[in-house]
């Protein structure tokens, strides 16, 4: 009897064996990381918006992209504020608003795959506050949205945050 038993343990271990080791499980994971996409800064310096003379209140300033943006970059602008004593730039993000008393100056932005198109809105002419809608330098920041988007642990209204989060070398800026 100590013979079956034997036998029969050795067999019920087979069988587990030969149930345990299905290699039909012909399932591929493949990720597919974002190689399309890399982060770039480009500079937009010492522009004027261009004011429409039918409505003193708008302009606007566009720019075109060199290559097509990929499906998955994002667009960040930031608008040179002031320099610091040493030179350093202060960057705002946009959509920004300024206010002067009774006026608000508002600055926004939109992109498609092939170009930009910043604005400066007013409740005023806007010729009347040169110092906002003449020499601008704005920094253009493209990144990847796989890396995070909304979710990613950035503060994206801080252009320091978002050069450190996305490894960014700022210091090789080309110029849109």
């Amino acid at each position: 009897m100590k013979k079956y038993f034997i036998f029969a343990l050795m067999g019920v271990f087979s069988l587990g064996a030969m149930v345990s080791c299905n290699d039909r499980n012909d399932e591929v994971i493949v990720q597919n990381p974002d190689n399309d996409t890399y982060s770039v800064v480009l500079d937009i310096n010492n522009v004027n918006f261009s004011i429409d003379p039918a409505n003193p209140q708008s302009g606007s300033i566009e720019r075109t992209f060199n290559k097509p943006l990929v499906d998955t970059d994002v667009v960040l602008i930031y608008r040179k504020a002031v320099s610091t004593t040493d030179g350093s730039p202060v960057w705002q993000s946009i959509p920004r608003s300024i206010y002067f008393g009774s006026n608000v100056l508002d600055y926004d932005f939109d992109f498609s795959r092939n170009d930009i198109m910043i604005y400066a809105d007013g409740n005023y002419a806007l010729s009347t506050t040169p110092e906002y809608i003449s020499g601008q330098t704005f920094r253009v920041v493209l990144v990847p949205a796989s890396q995070g988007g909304k979710n990613a642990n950035v503060d994206y209204s801080d252009y320091n945050s978002v050069i450190r989060y996305f490894k960014i070398d700022d210091t090789k800026v080309k110029t849109l």
